[in-house]
């Protein structure tokens, strides 16, 4: 009897012992960055498995933190890339490589998450990027650029934006159509959301496989066809893109 009990205790020690080890692997794993770029510079943020988020910076250093959570949060180095047209911030560990953009998922690393949130001077401009998680960037004040493959994105700026979501809707206020070449806001498997000022000019062209179109602008229509609208806001000019297949596209007046 006794020795059965010797038994039963080391098997609850070593139960115990491996729960703690394996909890012990959980982990959180800390990064701060500031510092001041020019006018004009982009502040980019890039990552595989995590949220971005962006707001105004109150003063001119742009400031991130982020935090990695989750099995191998100990093993990620995030990395600063500072060139001529501003700073990218970025991440690798096992398998993930967010500064390339390569990524696997051997050794169940897409346990391990990333959140960044960052603070962006009035004077710069703004990207994310990420492949599994949502971007916000709100109440910005000059040109972003958001792109996820799975999550949402939402998007206000002073100016304009460019985003995209492959697996999330898509919703982006903007302040000043004055965007050069062709603007395009796109996803796949959901609904784009899109103000304009009342006042902009531009030709449009709307795609949605699986979904309905409403302007709070007068469109003057060119050309009309199933799951195709090309026409005209205003004078006309500069080209907005809006493609969808499976969700509804809406054009709103908005003020910022």
């Amino acid at each position: 009897m006794n020795q059965r009990m010797r038994i039963v205790s080391a098997f609850l020690a070593f139960t115990l012992l491996s729960a703690v080890a394996a909890w012990g692997l959980e982990d959180s794993k800390d990064f701060h960055w500031n510092g001041k770029l020019a006018a004009d510079q982009t502040v980019t943020v890039k990552t595989i498995n995590g949220e971005v988020q962006a707001e105004p910076s109150s003063g001119s250093e742009v400031e991130v933190t982020a935090q990695a959570s989750g099995q191998y949060a100990q093993q990620v180095k995030f990395e600063v890339r500072q060139d001529g047209n501003g700073v990218t911030i970025c991440e690798t560990y096992p398998h993930h490589d967010s500064c390339s953009g390569n990524s696997s998922n051997h050794n169940n690393n897409d346990r391990t998450r990333i959140s960044y949130k960052v603070r962006v001077p009035a004077a710069n401009r703004f990207s994310g990027r990420s492949v599994n998680g949502g971007i916000t960037a709100q109440n910005l004040d000059r040109q972003v650029t958001a792109r996820t493959v799975n999550g949402t994105v939402k998007v206000s700026t002073k100016s304009w934006a460019e985003a995209e979501s492959v697996n999330g809707s898509v919703e982006v206020t903007m302040g000043s159509a004055n965007w050069t070449g062709t603007l395009r806001i796109q996803s796949v498997n959901g609904s784009i959301h899109v103000g304009l000022p009342a006042d902009a000019n531009a030709d449009i062209e709307v795609r949605s496989m699986n979904g309905s179109f409403h302007s709070e602008f007068p469109v003057e229509t060119q050309s009309f066809m199933s799951h195709h609208v090309q026409g005209r806001v205003g004078s006309g000019g500069r080209e907005l893109k809006l493609d969808t297949v499976n969700g509804s596209v809406r054009l709103v007046k908005a003020s910022l």
